[in-house]
């Protein structure tokens, strides 16, 4: 019989040029009852901070722990960790960092990375930051589905540039029990059965998944922002992940 943990912190993380903001559909679902949600704005996403520009990911990877603690985050009183798309390079170095600190990672259409990824290894040194791009460019590089002119358009006027030292970064990862972090995948743009076959054949976007422990997989088919698409839906699988007991 499974039982539920109560009162279990989730974090929100989307990716690149959002914010918290970003998770408002998705927070309007969630219910109270056994859970407390919170949602981030990692350094560098802040358009009102003038040194946005700057933040590194170790900046990123500091916020979530501060974070962490502000919640009372503990190895006893651990929380889920929900990282969308680019967040996954901050949140695997604090997988990496304080493991024992996450009762669950959920990776909406993401997942970890592998030590020496960099985002955008060919980016100038002299680019501050990267906008975001056309939608008719950025819907070659992932699935607008489901999102609506509407939403297109809040996208648009509320993403903030992506800092270029964030993009350049390797991800240095060092400690192996990040892969013992109970783990789900919610594979919305590509199938989940797809990733995990390139994840056993050693795809170096998905190597690290075969070295997880405790994995699950859920296919949430939508574009690479559900939050946004099926909110309502993204919103149980996260509650569904937190409340399951260790």
């Amino acid at each position: 019989m499974t039982t539920t943990t109560s009162h279990h912190n989730i974090i929100l993380i989307a990716g690149h040029w959002l914010g918290a903001w970003a998770w408002d559909d998705v927070l309007e679902h969630m219910k109270s009852g056994h859970s407390r949600a919170v949602a981030v704005t990692l350094p560098g996403l802040d358009g009102n901070d003038p040194d946005r520009a700057t933040k590194t990911l170790d900046d990123q990877a500091a916020a979530v722990l501060e974070i962490l603690a502000q919640y009372g985050v503990s190895g006893d009183q651990p929380a889920t960790i929900v990282a969308h798309s680019g967040a996954n390079a901050p949140v695997s170095l604090v997988l990496d960092r304080h493991p024992e600190l996450v009762h669950g990672v959920v990776w909406v259409d993401s997942g970890p990375l592998a030590t020496g990824s960099v985002f955008a290894p060919e980016l100038p040194e002299e680019v501050d930051e990267l906008p975001l791009p056309s939608f008719d460019v950025l819907g070659q590089q992932a699935s607008l589905e489901g999102l609506s002119a509407e939403v297109l358009e809040r996208f648009r006027t509320r993403a903030v540039p992506e800092p270029g030292p964030v993009l350049r970064q390797p991800v240095e990862l060092v400690n192996e029990a990040r892969g013992k972090v109970r783990t789900t995948l919610v594979c919305c743009s590509i199938p989940g059965a797809q990733v995990l076959e390139l994840a056993r054949t050693g795809h170096p976007m998905f190597a690290e998944v075969a070295k997880i422990e405790h994995l699950e997989v859920i296919d949430l088919p939508a574009g690479h922002w559900p939050m946004w698409s099926r909110p309502r839906d993204l919103a149980e699988v996260i509650e569904a992940v937190s409340s399951r007991a260790d």
